[in-house]
C-alpha cells in the first residue's frame, strides 16, 4: 500500500469517474487502474463498484476512503513541518472566500500579496460558509476568509478587521431624508435581502430581530448578488444593507444613497480560518498580515471607523 495509491482512490471517490480522477492526478487512465486493483488485491476488498454509474463506494470503500483521507492528510503535513522549520513561504495553498467578501478584498490584496510572497500558489474558491467548513473538515481547503464567529470546535479563527454595514436607501423611502440612521429605523418588512445560504443576509436578519419580537422568514424579494439588491432598491423595490467595502465600489450619482449609521454602527467580524491541526501557519500569517495592513491603510482614507486588530 502506497500513499500515491490513497492518492488514487481519494480522486475516483471524489470524482465517481476513473478518467476523470487520472486526469485530476496527471496519470493515465491505466496506470491508475491498475494502482487500484493492487489496492484491491492487496486488501483483498472492492473498494469501488465499477457497475455503478457513476462509480460508486462500497460499504468498506467508504471506510478506507475516510482513513485514506486522514493518512494523505497527514502525510502532507510532513512537508509542512519542514517549511515552517525552514521558515519558507511556499507551495500549493487552498483558500476559499465567501461570495459577499470575496469581490472587494481580493482586488485589494491579491496582488500585493503575490508580489511580497512569489512562492506561494494560491488557490482561491468562493464558497458558501457551509461548503467552506466541509471543505477545511475534509482537508480541500487549507484556510478560508469568512464572517465570524463560527463557534465550530475544529476550527480556529482569526480576526482580520470588522466591517460595518452601510444603509442603501433609493429615493422615496421612509428614511431618504435622514442623514444617519439608528438600528431601530430598521424594518424587514422594506428590506431586500441576499438569498438563503448567505452569512451576509443572516447578519442582516439578526440585527432587525433584536429590535422587532416576530419576523416572518417568507420574504417577497431576495437575490444571490449585493449588486443586483442595488439595482432592484434603485427601481423602488426597498432599501438594502451593504457591507462597507462595497460602497467603494458605488458610482458618485449612486452615493447620496448611502447612509451611515450612527455610533456604534453594527459590523461584522471578518476572520481567516483554518483546522485547528493546520501546519501552514507561515502562510496564514502572511495572509492576515498583508490584508490587515492594506485594511489599515484603507482607513487612512475613510471616515468610517475600519477596524484592524493589531498583528499578534
Amino acid at each position: 500500500m502506497t500513499i500515491t495509491q490513497l492518492k488514487y482512490a481519494l480522486a475516483i471517490a471524489e470524482h465517481k469517474n476513473f478518467t476523470k480522477a487520472a486526469e485530476k492526478c496527471f496519470v493515465t487512465q491505466p496506470t491508475l487502474s491498475t494502482q487500484i486493483q493492487k489496492l484491491e488485491d492487496e486488501l483483498d476488498v472492492v473498494i469501488f463498484d465499477r457497475g455503478k454509474k457513476p462509480i460508486e463506494l462500497t460499504d468498506v470503500g467508504r471506510k478506507i476512503v475516510f482513513q485514506a483521507r486522514n493518512i494523505v492528510n497527514e502525510a502532507d503535513r510532513i512537508q509542512d513541518i519542514v517549511d515552517q522549520q525552514k521558515g519558507f513561504i511556499g507551495g500549493e495553498f487552498r483558500l476559499g472566500i465567501l461570495p459577499t467578501i470575496m469581490p472587494t478584498l481580493l482586488p485589494m490584496f491579491l496582488k500585493n500579496f503575490i508580489k511580497k510572497y512569489p512562492k506561494v500558489k494560491l488557490k482561491i474558491e468562493e464558497l458558501t460558509t457551509e461548503e467552506i467548513l466541509t471543505r477545511i473538515n475534509d482537508g480541500h481547503l487549507d484556510a478560508a476568509i469568512v464572517a465570524t464567529p463560527l463557534e465550530s470546535d475544529n476550527i480556529k479563527e482569526r480576526v482580520l478587521y470588522y466591517e460595518p454595514f452601510v444603509a442603501y436607501i433609493p429615493n422615496n423611502h421612509r428614511l431618504r431624508d435622514k442623514k444617519t440612521i439608528e438600528v431601530s429605523d430598521l424594518d424587514i418588512d422594506d428590506m431586500l435581502l441576499l438569498e438563503d445560504g448567505h452569512c451576509f443576509r443572516d447578519g442582516v436578519i439578526n440585527l432587525c430581530k433584536s429590535f422587532k419580537d416576530h419576523i416572518d422568514d417568507n420574504f417577497q424579494l431576495e437575490s444571490g448578488s449585493i449588486e443586483t439588491l442595488i439595482k432592484l432598491s434603485n427601481e423602488g423595490l426597498g432599501m438594502t444593507l451593504l457591507p462597507y467595502l462595497h460602497t467603494l465600489d458605488v458610482t458618485d450619482t449612486l452615493s447620496s444613497n448611502l447612509r451611515h449609521f450612527s455610533e456604534p454602527s453594527p459590523a461584522r467580524e471578518v476572520s481567516i480560518i483554518f483546522h485547528k491541526s493546520e501546519l501552514k501557519m507561515q502562510i496564514i500569517d502572511a495572509l492576515h498580515n498583508v490584508i490587515s495592513g492594506i485594511i489599515r491603510g484603507a482607513i487612512a482614507f475613510s471616515n468610517v471607523e475600519i477596524i484592524s486588530p493589531l498583528p499578534k
